[in-house]
C-alpha cells in the first residue's frame, strides 16, 4: 500500500513538472526613466506571440507565456520610447524604465474613413480621449468627461443618462448623433437613438473614444448629420482580465 502511494505520488509530480515545462513566468516593474515614478497601462507583450499584458496602477506586471526563453518582449505606451528586452530565463524582478518620446502626429483614427489612418491625414476634425485620457479623467465615468471636448453639448435627462450632441439641435431623444461600440450601432431598440452610455460598454473594457463633431452622413448614415462617436474596446490579445 504504501509503495502505491508513493509511486502515485511520484507519477504526479512528474506530470506537474512536464505541465510546467516549456513555460516562462516574468514579473517585474515599469516606471519612468526620469521620475522614478510608476506608470500604469503600458502594455507589455511577447515579439511574435499574441500573449500580452499591462500594468497596474503601480507599474508592476506578471506575464506567463507558452514560449520557452531565450524571448524578446516589446514595451510600449503612449508617449514614451518603445523597448524591446531579451529575456533568456525566467526573472520574476524585471525592472524597466522608459523614456519619454514625443511623436507628432502619429495618433491614429478609425472613425474618419472607418479604415485606420494618421490624425493628420483624416478629411475631417476628430477628438480624440486615450486610454491615458480615459483614465485620468476626473468625471465620473468616461462619458461625463467628453463635454470637455471641443464642440459638445451634453444634455443631462436624468442622474443616470446623459446624452452626447454637437452642432446644436439637442434634445432628450438625441436622434442626429450616431454612437457605436467597435462599428456596432447601440441605440436602443424602439426608440431609434443612443441612450447615453446605459447599454454601452464598460469603462473598464474601453481603450479610446473618438468624436467626429460634425456631418459624417456620407459615412454612417442619414441619422449622423450632426455627428459621430465611436467607442473602441480593448484587444484581448493586448489587455488580459
Amino acid at each position: 500500500m504504501n509503495r502505491t502511494f508513493i509511486l502515485f505520488w511520484i507519477v504526479l509530480l512528474g506530470l506537474g513538472s512536464l505541465a510546467g515545462f516549456g513555460q516562462a513566468s516574468l514579473a517585474g516593474k515599469i516606471t519612468d526613466a526620469a521620475t522614478q515614478q510608476p506608470l500604469a497601462g503600458v502594455s507589455i507583450s511577447v515579439v511574435g506571440t499574441v500573449t500580452g499584458t499591462i500594468t497596474d496602477s503601480k507599474g508592476n506586471f506578471t506575464l506567463n507565456t507558452s514560449a520557452t526563453p531565450p524571448l524578446q518582449l516589446r514595451i510600449s505606451s503612449v508617449g514614451y520610447a518603445t523597448q524591446v528586452l531579451d529575456v533568456s530565463t525566467n526573472q520574476t524582478n524585471l525592472s524597466i524604465a522608459l523614456n519619454e518620446q514625443a511623436y507628432l502626429g502619429e495618433e491614429v483614427v478609425v472613425s474618419a474613413s472607418r479604415v485606420e489612418e494618421n490624425v493628420l491625414q483624416s478629411p475631417v476634425s476628430i477628438e480624440k480621449m486615450d486610454i491615458r485620457s480615459i483614465q485620468s479623467t476626473p468625471a465620473a465615468s468616461f462619458y461625463d468627461a467628453l463635454r470637455n471636448l471641443k464642440g459638445v453639448d451634453v444634455a443631462t435627462q436624468s442622474l443616470t443618462f446623459t446624452s452626447v450632441n454637437t452642432r446644436g439641435f439637442a434634445g432628450n431623444g438625441n436622434t442626429r448623433v450616431v454612437q457605436m461600440v467597435d462599428g456596432m450601432d447601440n441605440q436602443a431598440p424602439g426608440l431609434n437613438f443612443a441612450v447615453g452610455n446605459i447599454v454601452g460598454i464598460s469603462e473598464l473594457d474601453l481603450e479610446s473614444v473618438e468624436l467626429l463633431p460634425g456631418a459624417a452622413s456620407a459615412l454612417y448614415g442619414p441619422n449622423a448629420t450632426n455627428g459621430l462617436l465611436l467607442m473602441n474596446s480593448k484587444s484581448p490579445f493586448l489587455y488580459q482580465a
